[in-house]
């Protein structure tokens, strides 16, 4: 197999598992794109050669552009170099970029008619309805790279009528503090938060698998992926990461995916859908776990999910607004500017106080990003950057 890959945001985790995935399976990278990390971008570009490469930061591009100016790649810069990189004719266009930032190079890679691996899960919690209304139009398959998606995505295989599921079941680790209450989650740092206890993921995510802010996105990414109601999906914590989502039909039978805990899987899969090749990851071998758990999460600890089953619920622009108020909140987190748990109570504080726009287009969904992430600098008194 010789496909043709562009990898948008291939410098973060998912990204460089996704050439590891294409270095295995000999695929041609056609182009990658990153924010600002030149070094590493200046490696991938010339070990993997892509025709084109984008930087989203401008100085970034620009020493970009002088590092690899011995190399046939063309460089581009800012958030329409991305745009135009997930553009271009390719088999399969990865999309790991971080945040609402991959919003746009979602639409601008269906709107070319290039089959979306989604690993950009905020693509589809701020805008979902816009995001399939487009891949219809354009007649785009979507392949979800989370987890838990491409569980729910295999699990749904045979299924022609989307009124015989019952419910679909995501699965969670539950992060590095699962069985911690909320007096013993007062003080811990970003680097606590940091330590995941199965997988490897960028450090945004990381913290949103802590607060389990990422399984209320999850859980509204599946609304929109899959067609169901938030109130038929559900959240079980699964510690060792084997089972990575189920569904659950109305004749009572349980279909699940499972797998060791490497996201190689589901990107490979995505990369080769509907067809199925060896993979660089382990085998996994259940005798060697002995026992699987599952445990229904602590809501009133972790707020985080039923806040977004709120604002999914709710409808309109609210997830868009609980996103945008999530990465802000996170981000000053990272930044040892608020507590662990002001993350859940300054979302919470923004989804119950504030308004977003009316939905329209991307204007609209980025102007509530903005209103959203507006009210968290208000809500902890920090003054609004320009």
């Amino acid at each position: 197999m010789n496909k043709s890959v562009s990898i948008l945001g291939s410098t973060g985790s998912i990204g460089r598992q996704a050439l590891e995935v294409a270095k295995f399976g000999n695929y041609k990278i056609r182009a990658l794109t990153a924010f600002g990390s030149v070094e590493l971008l200046e490696k991938q570009i010339r070990e993997f050669k892509p025709e084109t490469a984008a930087a989203a930061d401008e100085k970034a591009a620009a020493d970009l552009t002088v590092r690899v100016a011995d190399t046939p790649t063309k460089i581009l810069s800012g958030i329409e170099g991305v745009c135009e990189c997930a553009a271009m004719q390719a088999d399969v266009v990865l999309n790991s970029v971080v945040g609402i930032a991959g919003l746009t190079p979602t639409l601008a890679a269906i709107g070319a008619g290039n089959t979306l691996a989604l690993a950009n899960k905020e693509s589809l919690v701020t805008g979902g309805e816009l995001v399939m209304a487009a891949a219809k139009k354009n007649g785009v398959d979507i392949l979800p790279v989370d987890s838990e998606h491409c569980a729910v995505f295999q699990s749904l295989a045979g299924c022609n009528d989307r009124g015989q599921i019952k419910r679909l079941i995501l699965t969670a680790s539950g992060g590095p503090f699962f069985g911690k209450n909320k007096e013993e989650l007062k003080s811990v740092t970003a680097g606590q938060a940091l330590k995941h206890p199965n997988w490897s993921m960028g450090e945004k995510i990381t913290i949103d698998s802590a607060t389990m802010m990422n399984k209320g996105l999850e859980l509204t990414e599946a609304r929109w992926l899959f067609d169901v109601p938030a109130e038929k999906i559900d959240i079980l914590i699964h510690r060792q990461s084997v089972v990575h989502s189920l569904v659950e039909y109305v004749d009572g039978s349980v279909i699940a995916q499972l797998g060791v805990p490497d996201m190689r899987i589901p990107i490979q899969y995505a990369l080769t859908y509907p067809d199925r090749h060896e993979s660089p990851a382990q085998q996994l071998r259940l005798e060697d776990y002995g026992r699987l758990t599952f445990e229904t999460p602590d809501y009133e600890t972790f707020i985080g999910i039923d806040l977004c089953k709120r604002a999914c619920s709710i409808g309109g622009l609210y997830s868009a607004l609980v996103n945008g108020a999530n990465e802000q909140a996170n981000l000053l987190f990272r930044q040892g500017r608020i507590a662990f748990l002001q993350i859940g109570e300054a979302v919470e504080y923004t989804l119950d106080n504030i308004a977003p726009c009316q939905p329209g287009g991307v204007e609209e969904i980025f102007e509530t990003d903005r209103i959203a992430r507006q009210a968290v600098n208000k809500f902890f008194r920090i003054e609004t950057e320009q």
